[in-house]
């Protein structure tokens, strides 16, 4: 299956430079590009990529807002968005997470980095694992002493899950690191999506250690 991408940012050299490394994939095809957050909105809603390379500081609509306006309640076939910016800032991670975005990428990740993060949004998991997002996610663990019990009745084993998750690791990891198979482990994590609620795995992973159940000990 040919995984279709529109590429949003504002500079186009990095636009250039992302086509060229993906059109190098023979199972992803870039089917637009936009240079504003409102050019991505549209674009998307005549393309209806599966995948959308996001950038945040953009002219007319940031990219955070056009995230927002893609991945809304009742929009219909929502594309995955991936965050992709030379901006390291806490707040932008937490903002782009928070709204549902299946992975962050500094533009500087190289080639390789970036066509593991569209295959993986594609497939419904996300990026996490990368250093830079891992430490984001470790700063939303409460303070020493502040741990909560989760608000959310998780069976043990979809406890085991979440906290493998929030420390990145994949489907296939999680099934070795269980014991169980890979189709158990993506029935657990649609369960746990359902019960939080979250709409994909970076999402859980905000939670884990939001609520403390991951801490950095």
């Amino acid at each position: 299956m040919t995984i279709r991408v529109l590429i949003a940012d504002d500079q186009v050299m990095v636009r250039t430079g992302f086509a060229m490394i993906l059109a190098a994939e023979d199972d992803i095809e870039v089917v637009a590009e936009a240079g504003d957050g409102v050019q991505a909105v549209e674009l998307a809603g005549l393309h209806r990529p599966d995948v959308v390379l996001m950038d945040i500081r953009m002219p007319r609509l940031d990219g955070l807002e056009a995230m927002r306006r893609l991945t809304r309640p009742g929009v219909a076939d929502p594309p995955k968005v991936v965050v992709v910016t030379t901006f390291d800032d806490d707040e932008y991670v937490h903002r782009a997470l928070s709204q549902g975005a299946c992975g962050f990428l500094l533009k500087d990740s190289g080639p390789a980095l970036l066509v593991e993060a569209i295959r993986a949004a594609a497939s419904g998991e996300a990026l996490v694992g990368p250093s830079i997002t891992m430490r984001l996610l470790r700063r939303l663990s409460p303070s020493a002493g502040a741990h909560r019990e989760p608000a959310v009745a998780l069976s043990a084993r979809e406890l085991d899950l979440v906290r493998l998750v929030a420390r990145g690791l994949t489907n296939a990891e999680i099934a070795a690191e269980l014991s169980i198979s890979v189709g158990t482990v993506k029935t657990h994590l649609g369960n746990v999506q359902s019960k939080l609620p979250a709409r994909n795995r970076v999402e859980i992973a905000a939670w884990a250690w939001e609520t403390g159940l991951v801490t950095t000990r």
